[in-house]
């Protein structure tokens, strides 16, 4: 097992679909709370019903589009592109019930009033107060997309691709298994998401009740 650069194939997919999948979902939850638009009130319920669908009911179907058709398969770029897909909808959600219960809708008229534009309101006004469910979302979807086996090993099919979840496979023989070695692999892995949750921990129970009540 080649560790550190399975390590890094980890690190750059789970921190770049997590930013992607915040930044997205973020705005999209912002544009979907202030504007009564039926078309947003649309989107979100396709984003909510969207939750209920299983992934294993779309491996299949997916693997075979992307890979027989589009033939974009062994890439990380997809697997980021797939991960922002499916954590999306449950992201947005978090984020529109931050927003519609913990921003008042005052703060941005007045940065209105002050000369801001749209987009100066929600990154220097709102975005900063979603402080609490962005720590959340980072901790839920990034724990997701370091611990994931299921997708990379449909997507991933080259060896030097391969996350560590992939990668411990190797210890795995037909007639042994070296125990110490995946142990040790395993030990090294969850660091990082340890780590992470140790920073951000303060902010886990507050992100995940925001916008539960009023």
């Amino acid at each position: 097992m080649n560790f550190w650069r399975s390590f890094g194939n980890s690190m750059v997919i789970t921190v770049t679909s997590t930013i992607f999948t915040i930044l997205l979902a973020s705005m999209t939850a912002y544009v979907i709370v202030r504007n009564k638009w039926k078309a947003c009130g649309a989107l979100f319920g396709m984003m909510i019903a969207s939750m209920v669908i299983p992934f294993q009911m779309l491996m299949i179907p997916l693997v075979s589009l992307y890979g027989g058709v589009f033939g974009i398969l062994n890439h990380r770029a997809t697997l980021i592109f797939m991960h922002v897909g499916f954590s999306l909808s449950m992201a947005t959600f978090m984020f529109h019930g931050a927003i519609h219960t913990n921003v008042p809708i005052a703060l941005e008229e007045a940065a209105t009033i002050d000369g801001c534009t749209r987009w100066q309101t929600y990154w220097q006004i709102v975005f900063p107060l979603l402080k609490p469910t962005i720590a959340t979302v980072a901790i839920i979807d990034a724990m997701a997309f370091w611990n994931d086996y299921l997708l990379p090993g449909l997507v991933l099919g080259r060896k030097e691709l391969y996350t560590i979840p992939i990668a411990t496979q190797i210890f795995y023989g037909t007639y042994s298994t070296d125990i110490g070695l995946v142990m040790a692999a395993l030990l090294l892995a969850m660091l990082p998401i340890l780590i992470l949750y140790m920073f951000l921990q303060r902010y886990i129970v507050e992100g995940v009740t925001s916008g539960a009540v009023k």
